[in-house]
């Protein structure tokens, strides 16, 4: 129980249904749809589609979903990869002969945004309502207006340089030049009109036809690769989740060419330790030489599973979980993993249970920071850049080749024991998001802290050669951390998340959601 003489919030518990996501507009019209007897996904679509219109920096239409869902009764959820993939024209030699290296901006980083397809699926699939319907809430933002949140200002700001460098992006998201303010009312015509096309015609409204079109005449004109049937080709992937058993519960994680299995190789390292006795120190370090060891893997092994072999059973294996823990000194920090990658930090990622019980754990992401910046102009889509996770170096798993997806940092997770969904939930965060779903795991199940307590907690990472460590932990663990040979740093907000806990013995819902983002959750 939380001390109510301080700031903070407590979990959100309802009867029938919940909903948590990062933005109180998406939060609103995913309840709405649920009380006029919509179900989990047709719930997460409405919330997302509005979150791409009002969290433009974080998502949008012209990025990537990955989704877990869980129809009452199922013992292992339904996996959903909706990543995009890179031009047929994309051969890392062709980079390599002309020097290109895959910049931010470039339209090379540019992947075919894979979420419009991934929710048509997912509604096609196990939804009760059309996706025109579900679209209306985000049009009506993008038409008539919506006040910007003040986690989305602040990180408005710092991107703000992204979109400044293309004019069809700085005339549409910035005001006189700037970055808008807290409360500034903003509008989106360009991205309505181009709504209510895929409204009336599905996905072809978006990847055939003049959306299609604008995008590809964009990129081509920057010296992208991208072609109309790039475009036309591009389809989500139902596949198998990966999973392990973690206390008496089942974890499940979508497979690589996310990051997921990065989360259950941590769980199976750290799940020999008494993670409730130990103290602070101990707990932050234990976590950090897991981390190293389980990153360092995804950054050599992890790809698109369709052209390149992912370990998957050897890393979830009891040789490895036995290699990995013998590995780690509890009084010593081993040699800092270098990790030359970029961070990508900019995703949201909802929960969703309806009352009938189905779960829903949904994430779409634009990578970084207004993604690549590049805008089409007439469609109103901000173009993501995931392909910044590629490589440029043959003989890679993650080189980038045609019609390939990159290593995703993006990953829904879903808690079932007994074959019944127990949680859907999942933390934004780019690099951070696996470890994120460590300590939101064992936050909860190790150290019995309740959901909304678990998401408040402070958090560590062991990224780029040191631990990021947020404020919050107790006098004394910086300085004992030091002491065992970690190099560590004060961490911007590390992430954001969501999670709906189902009590199926209480017959309620317990539902949090991250107070680093502007968020909420909700429940009838």
């Amino acid at each position: 129980m939380r001390d109510f003489s301080k700031p903070g919030r407590s979990p959100v518990y309802a009867a029938n249904a919940a909903v948590a996501t990062s933005h109180p507009l998406s939060t609103l019209s995913a309840i709405e749809v649920l009380r006029a007897g919509g179900n989990a996904v047709d719930a997460g679509i409405a919330a997302v589609a509005v979150q791409c219109v009002v969290d433009p920096l974080m998502t949008g239409i012209g990025g990537d979903c990955f989704a877990l869902y869980a129809p009452r009764g199922a013992a292992v959820p339904v996996a959903l990869n909706g990543s995009g993939r890179s031009p047929a024209a994309a051969h890392d030699a062709w980079y390599l002969e002309r020097g290109i290296a895959l910049t931010p901006t470039s339209p090379h980083a540019v992947t075919v945004p894979g979420a419009v397809a991934a929710w048509a699926r997912l509604l096609d699939e196990y939804g009760s309502r059309s996706l025109g319907e579900l679209l209306q809430p985000a049009i009506r933002f993008a038409e008539d207006g919506y006040p910007v949140q003040p986690r989305v200002a602040h990180d408005w700001a710092r991107n703000v340089d992204r979109v400044a460098g293309d004019p069809a992006a700085a005339a549409a998201y910035l005001v006189d030049g700037r970055a808008p303010g807290v409360g500034t009312v903003m509008r989106h015509p360009a991205l309505a009109a181009t709504l209510r096309r895929i409204a009336d015609a599905g996905p072809r409204g978006f990847y055939e036809g003049p959306v299609a079109r604008d995008m590809v005449a964009r990129l081509r004109a920057l010296g992208g690769l991208h072609t109309l049937e790039d475009f036309a080709d591009a389809a989500p992937e139902v596949v198998a989740p990966i999973t392990t058993r973690y206390r008496g519960y089942d974890v499940y994680e979508c497979p690589p060419s996310g990051q997921g299995l990065a989360a259950l190789m941590m769980l199976n390292v750290v799940s020999h330790a008494d993670i409730a006795a130990l103290d602070e120190v101990d707990r932050v370090h234990l976590f950090a030489e897991a981390c190293k060891q389980a990153y360092h893997h995804r950054d050599a092994l992890f790809a698109d599973p369709g052209l390149n072999r992912v370990p998957v059973e050897h890393l979830l294996s009891e040789a490895w979980r036995a290699s990995a823990r013998g590995a780690i000194d509890m009084a010593r920090a081993q040699a800092p993993v270098i990790w030359p990658e970029l961070a990508h930090k900019d995703t949201v990622y909802l929960s969703v249970v309806d009352r009938d019980g189905n779960a829903l754990s949904l994430i779409n992401s634009i990578f970084q920071g207004f993604g690549s910046g590049i805008l089409a102009p007439e469609s109103g889509v901000l173009l993501h850049n995931r392909g910044l996770s590629f490589r440029i170096e043959p003989g890679h798993p993650n080189t980038i080749g045609p019609r390939k997806r990159p290593m995703h940092t993006i990953i829904p997770g879903m808690l079932m024991r007994d074959g019944a969904a127990v949680a859907p939930f999942g933390v934004m965060g780019g690099h951070y998001q696996a470890m994120g779903h460590v300590e939101l795991l064992t936050g909860i199940i190790d150290r019995g802290l309740d959901v909304q307590e678990a998401l408040d907690a402070p958090r560590s990472f062991a990224y780029g050669g040191g631990i990021e460590l947020e404020s919050g932990f107790s006098p004394g663990t910086e300085a004992g951390l030091r002491a065992r040979g970690h190099v560590t740093r004060p961490a911007a907000p590390l992430g954001g998340g969501q999670i709906i806990w189902i009590d199926r013995r209480a017959g309620v819902l317990a539902a949090g959601s991250d107070p680093r983002k502007d968020g909420s959750a909700l429940g009838y």
